[in-house]
């Protein structure tokens, strides 16, 4: 097992990284402060990975949430749900939240424990890779609006996440190479010689090895670990780890929560930053063919959607959480291996864009 720290003053937390330590009692124990824990997942990991996780439960009084499976029930509505059995259940302000689960688990567990009586410990068990290399680090916790992917949430810390390497080996090819889009993204904003460890082992990577996902997570997490410790509310820095996010929530926002899962979208909005670091000549243009091969590789998109016009992306993109003071800033490329946060982005840049990497 890895364990890596972020590093946030009182509001420093561990990270664990390594196969069967989901249910780890001596891993959990010490981040449990009371009686009462409520355990938050969803429908189809309820029936995979809870049987595994409950007995280690057994000493605390105990409830649990199983939420429907989705992007598109990430949303107020479901979020009541968790509150109505922490009412029901009169926990108090010394239970714990656990999130079992992928991204929107986390996200939707961490905002309840953000708002639950103004503000209750949680602990997050992520189950996907890309909860395990970018959601579950680093406090942001949110629900979607259907104007906007994300726009409702906090900040707000765990007190430890516990990624479990070996519960990858139950995910769906598509969750997995969903997750290796964020993998992907720590190689192009902060280091190129990780890039390149990716071009050499992705085969390795599709193929749930686990010396392989151990290293790619600990090297993820270690990236995030720094940016947040660095810059914990995005107040700059930290909007580096949002590279493709913002074409890539435009995606999910116009065709539908769910119909593009995350890490598909943010692959389609890399290639795109990618492509436009290069128009802005500030990346070699090799740059494009390499992304795409990686990606391509990893089995994810790189084209954006042909049902999507520019004219339907740019106002999309206009509601990001990025945009300051009524300008739209895009998170590119100044090299291989270092991001830039630009305001330097005409309208006609952006439509060119969007029209290259339609095919």
């Amino acid at each position: 097992m890895r364990t890596l720290n972020v590093d946030l003053a009182d509001r420093s937390y561990p990270i664990y990284i390594g196969p069967n330590i989901l249910a780890d009692k001596a891993l959990l124990a010490p981040h449990i402060k009371g009686k009462q824990v409520c355990l938050v997942t969803n429908t189809t990991l309820a029936k995979l990975l809870l049987p595994k996780l409950k007995p280690a439960l057994l000493e605390y009084d105990y409830t649990e949430v199983i939420l429907p499976d989705g992007e598109a029930f990430k949303t107020l509505d479901t979020l009541n749900l968790i509150f109505d059995e922490l009412l029901q259940a009169r926990h108090t302000r010394k239970t714990t939240l656990l999130a079992l689960g992928g991204g929107v688990i986390g996200d939707m567990t961490g905002f309840a424990a953000a708002c639950y009586q103004r503000g209750v410990d949680f602990i997050q068990l992520p189950t996907t890779l890309l909860s395990q290399v970018d959601s579950s680090v680093g406090g942001k916790t949110a629900v979607n609006h259907a104007l906007g992917k994300n726009m409702i949430g906090a900040f707000y810390q765990p007190n430890c996440v516990i990624a479990d390497s070996a519960v990858l080996q139950q995910l769906p090819a598509r969750e997995l190479a969903a997750g290796l889009a964020e993998v992907i993204k720590y190689g192009l904003i902060a280091d190129e010689s990780f890039y390149g460890w990716l071009e050499d082992n992705i085969s390795a990577l599709n193929a749930g090895d686990q010396q392989a996902l151990s290293y790619a997570i600990e090297r993820s997490c270690q990236i995030k670990a720094d940016v947040v410790a660095e810059d914990e509310r995005e107040s700059g820095l930290r909007a580096i780890l949002n590279l493709g996010h913002t074409f890539g929530h435009a995606i999910e926002t116009h065709m539908g929560y769910g119909e593009y899962l995350h890490g598909e979208a943010v692959a389609i909005g890399m290639q795109m930053a990618v492509t436009l670091s290069v128009a802005k000549g500030w990346v070699d243009a090799e740059l494009i063919d390499r992304n795409k091969k990686l990606s391509e590789a990893a089995n994810l998109p790189v084209t954006t959607p042909a049902a999507m016009t520019a004219e339907e992306f740019l106002p999309l993109m206009a509601v990001d959480k990025k945009v300051l003071d009524g300008r739209l800033r895009l998170v590119l490329l100044s090299k291989l291996g270092k991001a830039v946060i630009t305001e330097d982005v005409s309208k006609e840049e952006l439509i060119a864009t969007i029209e290259a990497c339609r095919i």
